[in-house]
């Protein structure tokens, strides 16, 4: 998919467009700040250090490749100019599991709760549903009930469950598997 192409346009449950387009290289000091805020934050992401500048150009170049190529999409979410959330749905490409594809979503602190992380899974549950894939699975920590409830509410179900994959803050943490049928 081409870099920086508007895939839809919504309003925030308070009250702010938002746009929802795939990544181009100009992101790259928006996602920069979005991933070290998390790593700030310490949210249920696994990175635990931030990311530098020559590793966001690394990772941001390799994105761009892989969209271009059509092998993954990656969706951010714009709010007043700036890169918010991001998301990604990216396909198997060979062996038995062509008809699958993992997807996952990360949204900065101050946009949770406005309807974000719900608009983008159904935007990439329709890119799947485009992409003729017939299951979308994901991971998320346990502890990140508010995620999880997003996912279960569009359709998708934990189907398996790592115990004590993660270790933070001292405690072990499940990973949850969760899949979603595409009819």
């Amino acid at each position: 998919m081409k870099a920086g192409k508007t895939v839809r346009t919504f309003t925030a449950k308070d009250g702010r467009k938002v746009t929802l387009r795939t990544i181009r290289w100009e992101d790259l000091d928006d996602l920069l700040e979005l991933i070290n805020s998390l790593v700030t934050e310490r949210a249920n992401i696994i990175r635990d250090t931030p990311v530098s500048r020559e590793e966001e150009i690394e990772w941001l170049s390799k994105a761009l490749a892989l969209q271009e190529k059509g092998e993954v999409i990656y969706v951010v979410a714009v709010v007043d100019g700036k890169v918010v959330a991001n998301s990604e749905i990216r396909r198997r490409l060979s062996g038995y599991d062509k008809h699958t594809a993992i997807i996952g979503v990360a949204i900065k602190e101050g946009f949770r709760d406005l309807g974000l992380g719900t608009e983008i899974m159904k935007t990439l549950i329709q890119l799947g549903r485009e992409m003729k894939l017939k299951v979308l699975m994901l991971t998320a920590f346990a502890n990140n009930t508010r995620a999880i409830h997003v996912y279960q509410k569009l359709g998708f179900k934990e189907t398996g469950r790592i115990p004590q994959k993660f270790f933070k803050d001292g405690n072990y943490i499940d990973e949850v598997l969760m899949t979603c049928m595409l009819e």
